[in-house]
């Protein structure tokens, strides 16, 4: 009987063990960003060790080359959140039903047009069929935004979006330098970076979307559901980073600079790791991109959301959907009921 009793005990306190372990394997996180400073705040929250300050088990810290990559991760399952554009999250929510919830921002705008100044004087010169034009991939932030300058200025659409050629946007700023092209848009640290090789930042985001929101703070829904404490952290590590980033701007791109350079060489794919080695990464650039070109700021307003949806939708690349279904914004300021 006594013998019975313990073999009981035993087991019972194993299985604790064993789902204690289990539990704290289902709460990794495993993160991702952008090779691009729109995720400026992971990079100082990483650097200065605000996630093992705060507990979190991040298991994964991986770069991709754009949103859209991004967005295929999260279709594979390799990543429980990330820091990404709006855009490219929405699409991964609206095309491929992926479970996600956006629980903060980062920055508003954050993309750009760069061009050749001896070649482009005026928006109007990039109907010339002589402009060699790239963006990224359609459905990209830049692309929609490549839409509203047409919009805008009333453009020529064939002759635009006939010639766009499509790659991303460290290529588009490799490409600028050796020649192979007159303008490209790109997302943000890269229009900062051609001004220091002679290039012109013709257009902003600013110039073309209003209060545009650029890069969110995603997780996906069972996070929230099963451990809403660590949607808290990271809320909580965000707005941390984001203040810092607004309080010692110049420290913030020193580390972001920083990050930035070794990701290029050492994270991303050997291929992308070879265009990324060629285009140096200043602390000056992204000093000037994230106190000039973006706003940093971890508010976000459903009514600019939404406005984004509605235009992915007017353009095909995504049924509408009420914003409210992608947001859950109340591990914000202070507000952290689950």
């Amino acid at each position: 009987m006594i013998k019975k009793v313990v073999f009981l005990l035993v087991g019972v306190l194993l299985l604790g063990v064993v789902g204690a372990c289990a539990e704290k394997e289902e709460a990794s996180v495993h993160m991702a960003v952008e090779f691009v400073d729109h995720a400026a705040c992971a990079h100082i929250a990483r650097s200065q060790g605000w996630f093992e300050a705060e507990g979190l088990n991040i298991t994964a810290f991986d770069s991709y080359i754009t949103g859209m990559a991004m967005a295929s991760a999260l279709a594979r399952g390799d990543i429980n959140a990330a820091y990404i554009c709006l855009i490219p999250a929405i699409s991964a929510y609206a095309n491929a039903g992926i479970p996600i919830k956006v629980v903060a921002g980062t920055h508003k705008y954050g993309y750009g047009l760069l061009v050749d100044p001896d070649k482009i004087k005026s928006v109007r010169d990039l109907e010339k069929p002589d402009i060699r034009l790239a963006c990224p991939r359609e459905g990209s932030p830049v692309d929609t935004l490549l839409h509203k300058m047409i919009d805008e200025y009333q453009l020529d659409e064939n002759k635009i979006l006939g010639k766009v050629q499509r790659m991303s946007p460290p290529k588009v700023l490799l490409a600028l330098k050796i020649g192979q092209l007159d303008a490209g848009f790109c997302c943000e640290q890269f229009p900062t970076m051609g001004e220091e090789l002679g290039f012109e930042v013709l257009l902003t985001a600013q110039d073309l979307w209003p209060e545009m929101q650029g890069s969110v703070l995603i997780v996906k829904e069972d996070l929230v559901r099963n451990h809403p404490e660590i949607v808290r952290k990271l809320v909580k590590i965000t707005e941390r980073a984001t203040q810092y980033i607004n309080e010692h701007p110049e420290d913030a791109a020193q580390i972001a600079a920083g990050e930035l350079q070794v990701a290029g060489k050492e994270v991303l794919p050997l291929e992308i790791g070879k265009i990324a080695a060629g285009l140096k990464i200043t602390p000056e650039a992204i000093l000037r991109s994230l106190t000039t070109r973006m706003e940093c700021t971890t508010d976000i307003d459903p009514a600019v959301v939404q406005a984004e949806i509605d235009y992915m939708a007017e353009l095909g690349y995504i049924k509408k959907f009420k914003a409210e279904d992608i947001l859950d914004l109340r591990f914000l300021e202070g507000d952290h009921t689950p």
